[in-house]
């Protein structure tokens, strides 16, 4: 079975993120269900985020966060100039790592 790209976006840092469409159903509809309507949050928290940490667990993984109605967190695994999302979630705080990028 092909993986179709629902959506594919790039960067501040100039890393091009994507998910498949299947994937995508299953964050929304198993792993995260308050994410049901919010991918254009996700995509804009992408494309123009507040700040980008660098996990302290996985250097290759970079949290994007952005406030919109609250505080979301965009969770993508970078593999040099190509990247895909790990998760997408409302949050309270930032989590613990180093800041990258700043608006």
């Amino acid at each position: 079975m092909d993986k179709v790209i629902h959506f594919e976006v790039i960067t501040p840092l100039d890393v091009r993120v994507r998910t498949t469409t299947e994937y995508w159903e299953y964050l929304v509809n198993v792993k995260h269900r308050l994410m049901k309507d919010k991918e254009d949050v996700v995509k804009e928290t992408l494309i123009n985020p507040d700040e980008i940490c660098r996990s302290r667990i996985d250097p290759n993984v970079f949290l994007y966060y952005k406030n919109h109605d609250r505080l979301y967190c965009t969770v993508v695994r970078h593999t040099g100039s190509d990247g895909f999302l790990i998760t997408a979630y409302p949050t309270d705080k930032m989590k613990e790592g180093e800041t990258i990028w700043k608006r």
